[in-house]
């Protein structure tokens, strides 16, 4: 069974899908290629044009070389019929034939001599034509238009092609009227061939053929050499900037020259030089402020241990104090310990910001993780007039997880919905498959706009400024949560709809190099369209890390 065109292969990793992608992805290719076909396409021309005219050339000059032969035939064939005296249509009929008979011997290309009776004569006398080949009678030879032409008159010309019995070719017969004795008005036409003209006309064309083969072998080579010249340096500036946006700042373009492409590949590493200049005094300011927030909290430890043991000593003697006093006591209790929280997450988060964060990776069911966050929350959740839901699935949910991250990062979601819950439910669902396990924290509260969900986790941002701390949060827990998730190659995402409440889902691989392409629970309540909002962990849709935070 032979295949037709729809069998063709066409996949991506097919042959014709492959020649397509390096049709697509090599610009020399295409270059080269189109040239080529150009060049083609204008030989061919330019060898139509150039066979044209030498045929018409050489047809030309044959053919008046021919017409001149036949007349001196003609005439001569005239002046001997003059100068014989025949009486007898015997004598006249050996006359003609010893004409025909001699005609074939003297070159010019001839092939054949006919000598007949014109159809206008009326002689009585009459001799049987003299035909030197019989094959010449055939009427693709001598036709009825060449012979009405000469009757009336004249030499006359017709090209015609050779009976295949003959050899086959063209030709050309020539005619004309002689008078003989006795008999009369006769029409003598002689044959001759254009094979030598043809076989020359072939050699042009082969010699013709030939220097097209050469000359496009020798334009495709130039035209790649060209164009390897020319697309060497962009194809070497493509690699650098590839280098260059890996992080390899050093990197250079070799520049040769003063041309177009010389100045191309200053201006490339001028401008290289410049961004590593930005770049490098962009590191550096940032990590003098690292250095700087971690100087600070560090520093701040000190006179804080002091505050802090002068304020346990206020704090445990306050019923001895006045009211206001006693007060006072205690808020200054409560404002060190939001303190002492502050202090401990700007240490973590110039942690994460120096790429100093580490994990103490051990397997663990994730439902015992989330069962610990909730027996810490539920205090702060009674209080608030929550009431917290789990939902496992049933199984085991086991990954390898640093236990103390992943309980933080619980935990600083379940302590967002309670902020935000304003006293509504609020529902935690646990999930697992085969490659990540996941937890949902859903409250019924006020909510937030899909903007504000894009923006939930840098730091220190706010749905609403004017919003105070009920829980005394330090606006960094969001942001700690998501870069652990990070560290553990998860993920961690916001929902939100204002008046309906928000939802936040985190992912994590059950192993590492796990790739997790689905989580094992949906984000979205079920009947609720999604909008797209940034992905918190795509890198590219990630807010500045020097302003990370929560609602």
């Amino acid at each position: 069974m032979s295949a037709g065109p729809q069998d063709l292969d066409t996949r991506p990793g097919g042959g014709l899908g492959r020649a397509v992608d390096r049709w697509r992805s090599s610009l020399r290719l295409r270059v080269s290629t189109l040239t080529v076909l150009v060049g083609v396409a204008a030989l061919i021309l330019l060898g139509a044009v150039v066979n044209v005219t030498i045929r018409d050339g050489l047809f030309d000059s044959r053919r008046d070389e021919i017409l001149t032969d036949a007349s001196a035939r003609t005439r001569s064939a005239q002046q001997s019929f003059d100068a014989v005296i025949a009486n007898t249509g015997p004598q006249v009929q050996q006359l003609a034939n010893e004409l025909v008979a001699r005609s074939q011997g003297t070159g010019g290309g001839v092939v054949g001599t006919m000598l007949l009776r014109s159809p206008s004569e009326t002689a009585q006398v009459l001799i049987n034509e003299a035909v030197i080949d019989e094959r010449l009678l055939d009427k693709s030879v001598l036709t009825n238009e060449m012979r009405r032409a000469v009757a009336e008159g004249g030499q006359h010309w017709q090209s015609i092609s050779l009976p295949l019995a003959m050899g086959g070719g063209p030709a050309i017969i020539v005619g004309g009227e002689v008078n003989l004795p006795v008999v009369g008005t006769h029409e003598l036409y002689t044959v001759y061939t254009l094979g030598p003209e043809e076989e020359t006309l072939t050699l042009v064309n082969q010699v013709l053929a030939a220097g097209a083969v050469v000359l496009l072998i020798f334009l495709g080579a130039m035209t790649w050499f060209i164009a390897q010249r020319v697309l060497g340096p962009v194809r070497q500036a493509a690699r650098t900037a590839e280098r260059l946006a890996d992080g390899l700042l050093h990197e250079r373009l070799d520049v040769r020259g003063t041309d177009e492409l010389a100045t191309l590949g200053r201006s490339f590493n001028e401008m290289a030089e410049s961004l590593q200049h930005q770049i490098e005094r962009m590191a550096e300011l940032s990590r003098l402020q690292q250095r700087f927030v971690s100087d600070v909290s560090h520093e701040l430890r000190t006179p804080l241990t002091t505050i802090r043991m002068a304020s346990e000593v206020l704090h445990a003697n306050r019923e001895s104090f006045v009211p206001a006093i006693r007060r006072s006591a205690e808020l200054l209790q409560t404002q060190l310990d939001r303190f002492e929280q502050m202090l401990a997450d700007l240490l973590e988060i110039s942690r994460f910001d120096a790429g100093a964060a580490l994990l103490d990776v051990e397997e663990r069911d994730l439902q015992d993780i989330v069962a610990r966050a909730v027996e810490l929350a539920a205090p702060l959740a009674e209080r608030a007039g929550s009431q917290i839901t789990i939902t496992g699935p049933g199984r085991p949910c086991t990954a390898d997880i640093d236990g103390r991250r992943v309980e933080r990062i619980v935990r600083n979601l379940l302590v967002n919905a309670v902020e935000h819950g304003e006293g509504e439910p609020i529902d935690i669902s646990v999930g697992v498959d085969d490659t990540a396990v996941a937890v949902v924290v859903r409250d019924h509260g006020a909510g937030m706009t899909p903007e504000a969900a894009g923006r939930v986790f840098d730091r220190f941002w706010r749905a609403d400024p004017a919003r105070a701390r009920t829980t005394g949060g330090t606006g960094l827990g969001l942001s700690i949560s998501l870069e652990d998730a990070r560290l553990h190659g998860g993920t961690l995402e916001a929902w939100g709809r204002p008046g309906e409440g928000a939802a936040f889902r985190l992912t994590l691989p059950r192993r590492a190099g796990y790739v997790v392409a689905v989580s094992p629970l949906p984000l979205y309540p079920p009947g609720e369209t999604p909008e797209p909002t940034p992905d918190a962990t795509d890198p590219a849709s990630l807010p500045d890390l020097e302003s990370m935070g929560g609602r």
